[in-house]
């Protein structure tokens, strides 16, 4: 029986998890493949753009100083002298004080122009058009290099790529993109107790549930999981798979096996092939969790209960795969809420609640870590710092969502 070490913090874990996660290689993608991928270099603006000055509105290019007067009771008449088209012919008209051009939004900012006065302001009489508003210089326009100028950083690296970056990688001419390799996730379930998803359990067996939570996990994260086959409680067994996965996995994530009694074969076999690097955690659910390192790869032995290794995917798994696809920009989702039971806690422990949100409350889900229900039910989780005795109801929290 390996004993429990000294209990660590949950930042202690954490920093300790950072420490032996660094990030692993660079490939280069598609843009069409970049989507939720990690930046690995900084990328910059390769032209000015737009790159040319462009309105962004419907109407008529005007001298903003032509519309000093104009109202809407005292329009400003200006000469009509054609129309802008778009596309990189559209601007063959030049406009001299008094005159105007219909110009749609997109298009080429006509020379002598500085403005453009919107189409709802204005009267279009053919030859004539009476603008019934006063335009400033630049305005419903913008400059050729008001976006971005050439040369300028636009994203750097370590960011996870979203939606919005996508569109910003093609206005930079970024076709290929160099990116973090996804971290791959050894998932290895222990268990004498557990049968696959597939099998009907009889009296004293357990579905395998632990091993799906954690591959969805790594999946949200970025990660790349690779399941292992059940293993039986039987350290020879455990060490096989082991081995066999340090060739094939970046980090692993035990599930089962992590106790204080003496049915934890786990620190002792992560002992036998690298270290244990802490076991026991001042983390409620999931005390138990052991951080070890064997080879170049972290691996993190996580407590069977389905509350408790949810608890832990959130607060260590998150930062491993984090810290292994070298980004640096990871935001959790969070929503303030207030709380309509008190929350109790034990003194030298951080704590994680399930709540349940219902409009602007949070109603904490109290259940044992072994249950599902409370997990499907909850919305997130409210942290409980170490030291306190607890959260008050009433009191406003800030839940963080699955």
């Amino acid at each position: 029986m390996t004993p429990f070490l000294r209990l660590i913090s949950v930042i202690e874990a954490v920093n300790l998890i950072n420490r032996i996660s660094p990030p692993i290689g660079t490939e280069y993608v598609p843009l069409t493949e970049a989507y939720g991928r990690v930046l690995a270099d900084d990328i910059r603006a390769d032209i000015d753009i737009p790159g040319f000055d462009r309105s962004i509105k419907d109407g008529f290019a005007v001298n903003s100083a032509d519309t000093l007067r104009a109202s809407e009771s005292a329009p400003v008449p200006l000469t009509r002298v054609g129309r802008i088209t778009m596309g990189r012919n559209g601007n063959c008209i030049a406009i001299k004080p008094g005159e105007c051009a219909y110009i749609p939004t997109g298009g080429v900012l006509p020379k002598g122009a500085d403005a453009v006065v919107m189409l709802e302001y204005c009267q279009d009489l053919g030859e004539t058009v009476l603008a019934g508003r006063q335009v400033s210089p630049g305005e419903n326009i913008i400059r050729a290099d008001e976006d971005y100028t050439r040369g300028e950083g636009v994203l750097t690296a370590g960011e996870r790529l979203n939606v919005r970056d996508i569109g910003v990688l093609a206005a930079v001419g970024a076709s290929r993109i160099a990116v973090r390799k996804r971290p791959v996730i050894g998932i290895v379930p222990t268990g004498v107790e557990l049968v696959p998803p597939d099998k009907v359990p009889e009296a004293g067996d357990v579905r395998d549930v632990n091993s799906y939570l954690c591959g969805a996990f790594v999946q949200e994260r970025g990660g790349v999981p690779r399941y292992y086959e059940i293993v039986r409680d039987d350290p020879a067994d455990l060490e096989a798979v082991l081995t066999s996965a340090l060739d094939e996995c970046d980090a692993i994530l035990i599930t089962g096996g992590s106790s204080k009694d003496d049915r934890d074969i786990t620190a002792g076999v992560i002992g036998s092939l690298g270290e244990v690097l802490a076991h026991g955690i001042a983390l409620a659910p999931g005390k138990p969790t052991i951080i070890g390192k064997i080879g170049h790869a972290p691996v993190i032995g996580i407590p069977g209960h389905p509350a408790s290794t949810m608890v832990v995917l959130a607060v260590l798994a998150a930062p491993l795969l984090q810290s292994l696809s070298g980004c640096v920009s990871r935001r959790e989702a969070k929503q303030k809420a207030v709380l309509t039971r008190n929350v109790p806690s034990e003194r030298g422990r951080e704590e994680y609640v399930r709540v349940k949100l219902i409009g602007d409350e949070a109603v904490p889900l109290f259940g044992k870590s072994g249950l599902l229900n409370t997990l499907v039910e909850s919305d997130g989780l409210v942290r409980v710092l170490q030291g306190c005795e607890g959260i008050e109801a009433a009191s406003e929290v800030d839940v963080t969502l699955w």
